[in-house]
This record gives structure tokens, C-alpha cells and sequence, in this order.
């Protein structure tokens, strides 16, 4: 399979806003979210990722298929602890996982961008805990952070009033 990353364009916003979408929307054993009738559902941070400098949004393309996307920020995800990069929102298709398409992406965004990074996560995902547990620790080699429950994390809770976890580790 041929895997890349591709630089979202403003012409192709759509496309980036339709997976937003999707992932959003993914249903999970631990929450359930309503469906606002009245309007669709709007990213709040998309803007930032065409107007910005530093903000960065990326197709993950799998034979010339969009598989997902990954979006990178220069903020902090803790508040407390400053950055270079945080891995802001990261989405793989189902039909494109356990494949090693969202590793490739991850290790593709860490070598692109070197320094100080920052990953937070739903302690409640249990497809996404143990692929970032994975990747994080084969990527550094087993040199990273992990402040579980962190109350730090910017965005505050998820649902239910969970604290997201948090990955420091450096490219």
C-alpha cells in the first residue's frame, strides 16, 4: 500500500471538514452524543489551520485514498508545560486500521517536525490507548512522559468530567 501525507489545501477544506466529521462522530462504548438537528457540526479550530502560522493539517492518503487526517498546533496541550508541537486531532478510517497507516502517519509528522511534543487522550478510548501506548514508545524508544488524569490539559475534561492523559516526548 502506498502511504503519504498531504498538505490540506484550502480548496480542499470540505474534505477535511466531511472527516472531521466522522471522527467526531465515531461511536464509542463510553459516550453518547447528541445530534444537533439544527445545524451541522462545525469544527471550532478549523480556521486556524489555513490562517495560522505554525498550524499545520495533513491528509494521510493510502493508495491515493483519503484514510484520514492529522492536525499539529505549536500550543501546549498542557498548560503548565511548554511545546514545540502537540498533535492537536489525529483520525484514521476504520477500513484503514491495524495496518500500520496510522503509525506511518505518526512517524511521518514526528520526523517532518522536530522538537518537544505534547499528545493528550481519552483514558476511555480503548482502540486509541493501547495504539498510542504502541507508537509513542517505539517511536522514543521508550523516552517519554505520560501524566494520566492530567487536570493541567487545556480544553479541559472530556465527557463524564474525565481528564484526558497526556504524552511528553521529544523527535
Amino acid at each position: 500500500m502506498k502511504l503519504e501525507l498531504i498538505n490540506v489545501k484550502e480548496n480542499d477544506k470540505m474534505i477535511l471538514k466531511n472527516l472531521l466529521e466522522l471522527y467526531e462522530n465515531e461511536p464509542n462504548d463510553y459516550e453518547v452524543k447528541n445530534i444537533n438537528e439544527n445545524e451541522p457540526y462545525e469544527y471550532k479550530h478549523l480556521e486556524r489551520y489555513f490562517t495560522r502560522e505554525n498550524w499545520r493539517a495533513y491528509f494521510i492518503m493510502a493508495d491515493n485514498d483519503h484514510a484520514g487526517f492529522v492536525l499539529i498546533s505549536p500550543d501546549s496541550i498542557a498548560l503548565d508545560i511548554p511545546t514545540d508541537y502537540s498533535i492537536y486531532e489525529f483520525f484514521v478510517l476504520p477500513k484503514y486500521r491495524r495496518c500500520g497507516v496510522g503509525r506511518f502517519a505518526v512517524n511521518k509528522i514526528l520526523d517532518m517536525y522536530k522538537g518537544k511534543w505534547q499528545l493528550k487522550r481519552d483514558p476511555r478510548d480503548k482502540n486509541s490507548v493501547p495504539f498510542w501506548n504502541q507508537v509513542i514508545d517505539e517511536y522514543t524508544k521508550g523516552n517519554f512522559e505520560i501524566k494520566e488524569s492530567y487536570p493541567n490539559s487545556g480544553g479541559g475534561t472530556y465527557s463524564g468530567g474525565v481528564w484526558g492523559d497526556v504524552f511528553f516526548f521529544e523527535s
